[in-house]
C-alpha cells in the first residue's frame, strides 16, 4: 500500500507503507527486523525528512495516556498525540503548556524533533518544554533521556535520526487567559527602529507582511490577560475590531478569536482552529531563524528581493524565540527571529529563488527550519551549528547500522 503525501500535497512519500504499531513492545520488534524506518506525524513538513526507503511507523494507534502530574508540573503524553488535543485536555484540567506553534494540527512529537516553535521574546521553542523522551533506537533499546542527563539536549531535536520517539513529557503551568488583538498597516521604517519594542509588546508577538512598499504590514499580540493588555496603538498602528485572516484575502472563519476577546491559551496562541484547514492549504513553506543582533540587515536585505518575492507569495511571518541550549534547535545558543515565507503552490520557481534568499540569510548565521524547504547543503549547514559533531557522534551510538538514516539525513547533515 502506498504511504501517500505530505499534508501540502507537494511531496509523495516513496517508503513502501505505513505500519501502525499500537504497543511500545510492537514497535521494537518491528526495529528487530533491521529494515529501514522512519516515523511519520501528522505529515505537515514539506519535505522528505520523514521519508524512508523502507516503511513509515504512524504511532496514531498508540494510547494517547495523557498524564498529569501535579507535583512534578509536568504532562506525559504519547508522542503522535496532536498539540490541539493536547492543549484541550489540560486546558480542561486547569494547566497550560508555555507556547503553541502557529497550527494546532501538528504532532508533539513531530514538532519537537524538528524545533517547530511557537512566538514571544521570552518564550523557548516547543522543545524547550521537554522534561524527558523516550524512545526505541536502532538497536531495538528502549531509551528514556531526562533533562541533565548527558546525551539529552542532543536527542530533543533529532530530526528522527535517533529512533522512534515514543513518548514525551512536557512542563507545564496553571492555565491562563490570553486576548489577541491585530494592529494594521506598521509601516517598515517604525518596525526596524523600533524591533524589540513592538515584539516585546504582548506574550506573543507575529507581523505578516508581503515584502512590498512602505507598510510591513499587520501585528498580532496576543497577551496574557494576567499580565496586563495591549497598548491603543502600536507606534501609530490601529487596533482592528474585527477578526482577519493572514492572508488579505481570505475569510477569517478558520482563524483563532481576535478582537482582544480573553479566551483560554488553548484557543489563543495558536492561529488557525484545530477543525479547520489551517493558513491556506495548497501551498510550500520555508522559514529561517536568524540570530536577532542581525534582523535589521536581513529584513532590509529581504525588502531589496521583495519584487521578486511577491508574486510567488501568500504571506511571510515574523517571529521571535528566547535562546536554548539543544544542539539542533534554530534557537541553539542565542536569541532568533524566524523570518517564515508561505508560498504558493509553485515549486519550481520557489526552488529557483530560494538560493538568493538563503545566501543573504545563511551569510548572516540564519539556519533553515527542518520541516520546511530550503536548498542549502550539509556543507552550508554544518557552521551553522556548533553541535553538530556531538550530534554525529550520538547518532552512531544510537543507530549504528543507519535503519533512521533516509536522503534528507544525509543531504542536510551528512549523515
Amino acid at each position: 500500500m502506498s504511504a501517500g503525501s505530505n499534508w501540502a500535497g507537494n511531496y509523495a512519500y516513496r517508503a513502501k507503507s505505513v505500519v501502525r504499531p499500537g504497543t511500545v513492545g510492537q514497535l521494537a520488534e518491528l526495529v528487530a527486523r533491521g529494515t529501514p524506518l522512519r516515523a511519520l506525524g501528522s505529515r505537515h513538513s514539506f519535505t522528505d525528512i520523514a521519508d524512508s526507503a523502507g516503511e513509515l511507523v504512524s504511532l496514531e494507534n498508540f494510547d494517547p495516556a495523557i498524564t498529569i502530574d501535579r507535583e512534578t508540573r509536568t504532562v506525559s503524553v504519547a508522542a503522535g498525540v496532536r498539540y490541539g488535543e493536547l492543549a484541550q485536555s489540560l486546558h480542561a484540567a486547569g494547566w497550560a503548556l508555555h507556547n503553541l506553534a502557529s497550527l494546532p494540527h501538528i504532532s508533539v512529537a513531530g514538532a519537537v524533533a524538528t524545533s517547530t516553535h511557537g512566538s514571544g521574546d521570552s518564550n523557548g521553542t516547543l522543545a524547550t518544554a521537554v522534561r524527558a523522551l523516550e524512545f526505541v533506537d536502532g538497536t531495538g533499546t528502549e531509551v528514556r533521556l531526562e533533562r541533565g542527563d548527558d546525551d539529552f539536549e542532543g536527542a530533543v531535536v533529532a530530526l528522527g535520526a535517533l529512533g522512534i520517539v515514543t513518548r514525551i513529557t512536557l512542563d507545564i503551568e496553571p492555565t491562563f487567559d490570553v486576548r489577541q488583538d491585530v494592529f494594521t498597516d506598521l509601516p517598515w521604517d517604525t518596525l526596524l527602529e523600533n524591533f524589540s519594542a513592538v515584539t516585546s509588546s504582548a506574550y506573543s508577538v507575529s507581523v505578516f507582511t508581503n515584502w512590498l512598499g512602505d507598510t510591513a504590514g499587520n501585528a498580532w499580540l496576543k497577551s496574557r490577560v494576567d499580565a496586563g493588555g495591549p497598548p491603543s496603538t502600536l507606534f501609530g498602528a490601529p487596533r482592528q475590531h474585527h477578526d482577519l485572516h493572514p492572508l488579505p484575502d481570505q475569510a477569517a472563519t478558520n482563524t483563532t478569536v481576535q478582537g482582544g476577546i480573553p479566551g483560554p491559551w488553548s484557543d489563543r496562541l495558536a492561529h488557525f482552529k484545530l477543525g479547520y484547514t489551517p493558513s491556506n492549504g495548497n501551498e510550500l513553506q520555508s522559514e529561517f531563524l536568524v540570530p536577532r543582533e542581525h534582523v535589521v540587515d536581513a529584513l532590509t536585505g529581504l525588502r531589496t528581493l521583495g519584487d521578486r518575492i511577491a508574486p510567488l507569495l501568500l504571506i511571510s511571518e515574523l517571529r521571535t524565540m528566547a535562546a536554548d541550549s539543544l544542539w539542533l534547535s534554530g534557537a541553539f545558543g542565542r536569541a532568533t527571529v524566524g523570518i517564515h515565507f508561505t508560498w504558493k503552490m509553485l515549486p519550481t520557481e520557489v526552488y529557483a529563488l530560494l538560493p538568493e534568499i538563503e545566501a543573504l540569510l545563511l551569510e548572516l548565521g540564519g539556519r533553515p527550519h527542518w520541516g520546511k524547504v530550503f536548498t542549502a547543503s550539509a556543507a552550508a549547514i554544518a557552521p551553522l551549528y556548533p553541535r553538530l559533531d556531538d550530534f554525529r557522534e550520538l547518532v552512531k551510538r544510537h543507530d549504528p547500522d543507519r535503519l533512521f538514516g533516509n536522503e534528507y539525513l544525509q543531504r542536510t547533515l551528512g549523515l
